[in-house]
């Protein structure tokens, strides 16, 4: 059984509380090696396509922890003809630009490009997943001493000086395999996630057009159903369709109200409930504006940002202009049966089939009422 280490005594420092038996020491003081690396010239193709992995931002990003493939590779004669250089299996990568403290650690020789820094930690000094934690923890630390020009740089003397927590060699590795256990937790409970969200979906598939215990089936407009449903238009459920509108964001006295007020944004990916505003307008900016509050339990479809997203409002809200609110004739339907049919792969085809525009695509409160929709009883 793992036995965390139960600290006493402390001790204040420049970067905070730290135990009395840890010392504070600069990066470049634990490690052999602190080094970015370079770009071959693109133009010779001598130096692409070769056996040596080259790291790019993006390969940082995707890869997690550990890092074992790259998208590029680089032959030997670009690694000598460019500020490469090899960094070793068991090294840390450290991002410098763009997503500044994305890090992981190479178990592959790796070349890096410029906006990379190669770390070779001293293991006598610093364990390598400790410190990866480590320089995780510190993310937001280097995010402030980014530099923004096109894109957030980050000087590499910054990551060089920075001030390192440091535990006896013992505690680090201990550290480090409690937050590993921690983090393989965290990617198991993702992957049941994933599972149930991919299980979720061909159930509602199933569901929507099958229905619960029917043996006999029709074929219809929108495909084989219940011999007991009927189809019906999107409008024949509808008792009041309602628009939406944002007041002046430029007068204070339409914001920080009580009244909540959502955009597309404000619909969960994840569930069909919309519980709270994104933001609070007062009487006076509901008043002054094309807002509507839509009643409580209803259904609210993004018809242009966000197009396709649908939820029931638990609350009573307002919403914008890329959204509507459809009252319902509840002795007819179930906001929630509506809600999810709306995310189904047979309604979102017809969505994005009927949406017009340029820029951003929207669908017409008509075309959308026009939908045809299976319609089960109630009961």
């Amino acid at each position: 059984m793992v036995e965390f280490y139960r600290e006493t005594e402390f001790k204040e420092t420049e970067i905070g509380r730290i135990p009395k038996d840890w010392s504070l020491r600069e990066l470049e003081k634990l490690c052999h090696k602190i080094k970015a690396g370079g770009t071959p010239l693109t133009r010779i193709r001598d130096y692409w396509d070769g056996d040596i992995p080259f790291v790019k931002i993006e390969d940082l990003t995707s890869s997690g922890k550990y890092l074992y493939s790259t998208k590029t590779t680089i032959t030997k004669l670009g690694l000598e003809k460019s500020s490469a250089w090899l960094v070793p299996p068991g090294s840390i990568l450290f991002a410098m630009y763009g997503s500044i403290g994305a890090v992981s650690i190479n178990k592959i020789p790796v070349a890096t490009n410029q906006a990379i820094l190669g770390i070779i930690p001293n293991q006598e000094l610093i364990d390598t997943e400790f410190l990866y934690y480590v320089l995780k923890f510190l993310t937001p630390f280097f995010e402030r001493c980014g530099l923004r020009t096109t894109q957030k740089n980050l000087a590499a003397y910054i990551v060089r000086r920075a001030k390192i927590p440091l535990p006896p060699l013992e505690e680090q590795k201990l550290i480090a395999r409690i937050l590993y256990s921690m983090d393989e937790a965290i990617r198991a409970v993702d992957a049941s996630i994933a599972k149930y969200e991919r299980l979720k979906k061909g159930l509602m598939q199933e569901l929507l057009t099958k229905g619960i215990g029917h043996k006999e089936f029709k074929e219809t407009e929108i495909g084989r159903i219940p011999k007991e449903w009927t189809i019906v238009k999107l409008q024949s459920v509808i008792v009041k369709t309602m628009g939406g509108g944002t007041p002046s964001t430029k007068n204070p006295e339409y914001w920080d109200g009580d009244i909540p007020w959502i955009t597309s944004v404000g619909i969960p990916e994840d569930d069909i409930y919309i519980i709270r505003g994104e933001r609070y307008i007062t009487e006076k900016g509901l008043k002054n504006s094309a807002t509507n509050v839509i009643p409580k339990g209803n259904l609210i479809v993004a018809t242009r940002v966000g197009l396709g997203k649908a939820g029931v409002n638990l609350v009573n809200i307002a919403i914008n202009q890329d959204l509507v609110g459809l009252i319902l004739d509840r002795k007819l339907v179930m906001p929630e049966f509506l809600a999810y049919y709306l995310r189904s792969p047979k309604a979102l085809t017809y969505i994005m089939a009927a949406a017009r525009g340029t820029t951003i695509k929207g669908i017409s409160r008509r075309s959308l009422s026009n939908m045809k929709v299976p319609l089960p009883p109630l009961e």
